[in-house]
């Protein structure tokens, strides 16, 4: 019997995927509840848009597919590369130096736990 999972996607987030990995990393296969209490104590600004999609997930399960919101888990969250955004600074002797302004798209996956 397949698995009923819920998910939530932010696109486009002004972040890189290397500093959203590491939120991931935190609260990959833990309780709906108590990975959100750890992002809310997590001192990075990833956490907080990380809270919202895993928010947004739990969320999508309880009231499309009306999963329990207590029995709910982090069963896959990644994140991929989205458009980079490149930006020229002046350097000296009329050299640029390329700014890349990374963007990630995040995917957050919620099951409830059999």
């Amino acid at each position: 019997m397949e698995k009923v999972t819920a998910k939530a996607v932010a696109k486009y987030v002004r972040m890189s995927p290397m500093k959203v990995n590491i939120v991931l990393d935190l609260i990959r296969g833990k309780n709906v509840n108590e990975a959100l209490a750890i992002l809310q104590y997590t001192p990075k600004d990833a956490a907080v848009v990380v809270g919202k999609v895993l928010k947004s997930a739990a969320a999508n399960a309880e009231n499309n597919l009306e999963l329990d919101r207590d029995a709910l888990y982090v069963t896959e969250c990644h994140v991929g590369p989205g458009p980079i955004i490149k930006r020229f600074q002046p350097h000296a002797q009329g050299r640029a130096f390329s700014i890349f302004k990374r963007t990630s798209h995040i995917t957050v996956v919620v099951a409830e736990r059999a």
